[in-house]
Order: C-alpha cells, then sequence, then structure tokens
C-alpha cells in the first residue's frame, strides 16, 4: 500500500544517530531520499556508504546543501526537510525552505506521523523534558511501567531511534520518551499522553538564542497533553509552561514537590512517596507509593526525578505497587551520582554528568561537607549563585580545566574561607592529581564529589571519560 511519502524529494539534514534511520525509513516508504551533512569524517562516510548502496543521495561536507539547480541552499525538488535535532533554526538550509514554503521536521515528528504505520499499534507518548535528570527520570519510568507488566522502552534523546521504537517489529503498549529541547523545537505536531518539564535553567541559549525561547521549546511538550501535564513545584517556570499550554479537555496540572504534598501532587511524607493526584477524594486521601529509600540513590534531586516518573506512570493508570517495584528495580547510568568508594572514611562520588551549574547545584545539596572537585568549559556559564548556595557546605575545593579561574573568583567573592587548590593544567592526568589534593583536605565523613558544573572537551572526549578517570583515580587511592 502506497504511503503518503511514496515519490515525495525528501532532505535528511545531518547523519548520526537520526539522520541514518530517518533515511532509511524515508526510503523504505517510497521517498526520494537526499542525506546533507556538513561533515564528512571516517565515520560520516562509513554512514554514507551504507546509505548509497540502498539507493539513497548523500552530499558531505561544507556546502552540501547545495547544487547546481538549488535556490539559497536548498537541493532541488526538496518538499520535505526531516532534520536531526543539533541543526540550528539559523542554518542557511532552513531559512531557504521558509522561503520555498517547505516544512522543516525533526525525526521525532517523523516518528510521531508514523505512529500505527502499517497497521501497527500506536503507543502512547509519556513525554519527559527539562534542563537536567531527563535521562534518570525516563528510564525511571521505563522500569516502573516493565513492573506494571506493560510492553515498553525507553527512548528519544537517549541513543534509541523513535523511529525504530514506532517501525519495528515490536508492538509497545506505551513508551517513556526523553525529548531535548532541539528535539520540541522541531515537533510541531506532537501530542503526548501525558508529560512533564522537570526544572527549567540556562542552558543551549547559543542555539535558542534567549532563555524565553528555550523556554518556549520547553513548553511545547505540554501541547495537546490528554490526561497530565506534571510540573515542579520548585520551579515556577514549569508551571507557567502548563498555564500557557493548550491541552485536551480534562487534562490535569499535577506537582511533584519534595514536601508535604497538596491536592493534585505527589509528594514525600515522612521518609514515604506518596500520591495525592491519582487517588479518590485528593483533598482527603493520600497513596503511599514507595518510601525514599527505594530511590536509588536517594539524593533530593533524584528523589525528585522519581516523583516525576512516579506522576506520568499513574496518569497512565499503573498500581502503587508497581512504582515501588520499578523503582527498586532500577539502577542509574554511570558519572550520576554514582558512589565510587570510601577510603579513610571518606566517600569518593562521581556526578560527571553534572555538566552545568543546575545540575551541579543539585548534587552540591545532596552531601556536607564536600570537597569540590570543579572546573571545565563554563559555555558562557556564571558561577557565583552556585557557590553562594553551596559555600556552607564546602570543606574545600580543587579546580581543573580551561575554565576553572571563573569559578576560583566566585569562591574567592563568597566563600573566601574555603581552601582551594587551582590546578594549572588541562591534561588528563589532572584527575589523579586532583583526587590526591581532595583527598588531603578531606577529613572522615566527608565527600569528595566530582560535580563539574562544566563541560568535559577541555580535557576529555566526553563527561563519561571524565567520570571513569576520577574512578580510577580513586581505586588507586585505596590500592
Amino acid at each position: 500500500m502506497p504511503s503518503e511519502f511514496s515519490g515525495k524529494h525528501v532532505t535528511v539534514a545531518g547523519l548520526g544517530v537520526s539522520g541514518v534511520p530517518a533515511a532509511k525509513v524515508l526510503h523504505g516508504l517510497g521517498a526520494h531520499v537526499t542525506v546533507v551533512n556538513d561533515g564528512a569524517d571516517e565515520r560520516a562516510r562509513t554512514q554514507a556508504a551504507e546509505l548509497e548502496a540502498l539507493g539513497v543521495t548523500v552530499r558531505l561536507g561544507d556546502g552540501a546543501a547545495s547544487d547546481s539547480g538549488s535556490a539559497a541552499g536548498l537541493p532541488e525538488g526538496t518538499e520535505l526537510i526531516v532534520t536531526a535535532p543539533g541543526w540550528k533554526p539559523t542554518k542557511p538550509l532552513f531559512t531557504a525552505a521558509e522561503q520555498a514554503g517547505v516544512p522543516v521536521w525533526g525525526d521525532v515528528e517523523l516518528a510521531w506521523r508514523l505512529r500505527g504505520h502499517g497497521g501497527r499499534k500506536a503507543a502512547p507518548w509519556l513525554a519527559v523534558t527539562g534542563t537536567n535528570g531527563k535521562t534518570t527520570t525516563v528510564q525511571m519510568l521505563a522500569s516502573i511501567l516493565d513492573a506494571a507488566g506493560l510492553r515498553t522502552a525507553a527512548v528519544g534523546n537517549i541513543g534509541v531511534s523513535l523511529l525504530d521504537a514506532v517501525t519495528g517489529d515490536t508492538e509497545y503498549d506505551v513508551l517513556a520518551v526523553e525529548l531535548s529541547s532541539y528535539q520540541l523545537h522541531w515537533a510541531p505536531s506532537l501530542r503526548a499522553h501525558s508529560a512533564v518539564v522537570l526544572n527549567l535553567a540556562a542552558d543551549h541559549l547559543d542555539w535558542h538564542g534567549s532563555m524565553e525561547a528555550y523556554a518556549a521549546d520547553k513548553g511545547r511538550v505540554y501541547e495537546g497533553n490528554q490526561v497530565a501535564c506534571v510540573y515542579n513545584v520548585a520551579d515556577r517556570a514549569t508551571e507557567d509552561l502548563v498555564r500557557a499550554a493548550d491541552v485536551e479537555e480534562g487534562c490535569r496540572a499535577v506537582g511533584f514537590t519534595l514536601g508535604t504534598p497538596g491536592p493534585s501532587q505527589l509528594g514525600v511524607v515522612e521518609g514515604l512517596l506518596v500520591d495525592r493526584a491519582f487517588v479518590e477524594d485528593r483533598h482527603k486521601n493520600a497513596q503511599e507509593l514507595a518510601e525514599v529509600s527505594d530511590v536509588n540513590p536517594p539524593a533530593p534531586h533524584n528523589i525528585a526525578n522519581a516523583l516525576a516518573a512516579a506522576a506520568l506512570a499513574r496518569a497512565y493508570g499503573v498500581p502503587a505497587a508497581a512504582v515501588r517495584d520499578g523503582l527498586r528495580a532500577f539502577t542509574p547510568d554511570a558519572h550520576r551520582i554514582a558512589h565510587v568508594a570510601d577510603v579513610d572514611g571518606v566517600a569518593y562520588v562521581d556526578d560527571s554528568k553534572a555538566t552545568n551549574t543546575h545540575a551541579a547545584e543539585a548534587s552540591l545539596a545532596a552531601y556536607e561537607p564536600i570537597v569540590w572537585i570543579a572546573g571545565g568549559l563554563a559555555k558562557g556559564a556564571t558561577f557565583d549563585e552556585l557557590v553562594a548556595g553551596a559555600a556552607k557546605r564546602l570543606r574545600g575545593a580543587v579546580l581543573i580545566g580551561a575554565d576553572r579561574a571563573l569559578i576560583r573568583e566566585a569562591l574567592a567573592r563568597h566563600a573566601p574561607e574555603v581552601p582551594v587548590v587551582d590546578l594549572d593544567r588541562t591534561d588528563t592526568g589532572a584527575m589523579p592529581q586532583a583526587v590526591r589534593e581532595a583527598r588531603r583536605l578531606a577529613e572522615p565523613g566527608d565527600t569528595v564529589l566530582l560535580a563539574p558544573a562544566c563541560a568535559s572537551m577541555d580535557m576529555f572526549t566526553n563527561y563519561n571519560k571524565r567520570g571513569d578517570a576520577f574512578a580510577e583515580a580513586v581505586r588507586e587511592l585505596g590500592a
């Protein structure tokens, strides 16, 4: 049976995790596919060869979006562009598309439109976005849904293509979907069953252009929600996005809080996670879901993640026992407030994933006293608010990376009594020295915390490699 894409000329912008599946799916649906990709490295060439063997046209390198018959870089005949999420809206390709009246979708938009294609079950989406905590929350949610006996998967902005999930052989009951602000920008028709914005803090402003534009793209996740728009009671901006959303009639606003929940909220009471949103007579009743100790690890921001995941699961009708069992079964990914070891009475914790100040703030709030290892690429961030909030918890600080001076100066302004070791080096060998210096500053009962508040690329390939280096250096201490 011909699809709506049969014979259609589609340009796929970008290869990688999203572009290659998009090109394959569109080609399989009968589209004439041209892939354009700025880079022409070995990986891109390998992916191009794979697609070309299927009959897909691929153009690599700067200017790949142009040809002799195109207008302003738009490949001739293009009727639709499907873009990788990282391509900025200011790209000349998209300007040309707008001028020509050509729609631009992301891979998420394409996946949304292909739900139910070929007679498959159109599984509803439970969507998660926010500045920090997305992956952990989606994985917690998938674990809870699995504990309820539902066929599910954690998909989206976590390395698993949504296109594979909606067009593959497995028919899911429901999907736990992580969505970045980039993906939401290019997904105009997405309408989730229920969704959450975990938090909002300045991030990716170079891509979005302003905090207002960034927040607006995050808020798209609430558009058309059917059952629940879940928001963070402690972050008023998330509730504001709910108020601004156009949702289906009967959809409810549901808050989560680390405090005692009010009606239509989930929260914490005497060491228990409780639900006052999805119960009969929520003004008088509450349902115990789990114990705080069921959350791994039970740091405050991780408890908030668990409550958000529980809210989405409960919106889908999952019983309380499955929330408890799913949280107990959940194992967090590496480098997310991961306890590495105890050495001489000092705990060493790897939160290399804390690549911005908002994430580091949550990590620093989970421990005290702390010897803090921080630094890297600041990406335009400032550190005064972070340091001022954490000052009383700090035993000391060890600074590494290209932009460490920004953190050193904030410490001098807001925590002048805290001893600081400034390692004037940006090679990978700095990490063992940083750990040794942290050990010297720490006392029994302290936590040495790697929460850099910065990106890693000045010293390491990625935050995973940074965390691995920290863990290896800690193991050497105990050897």
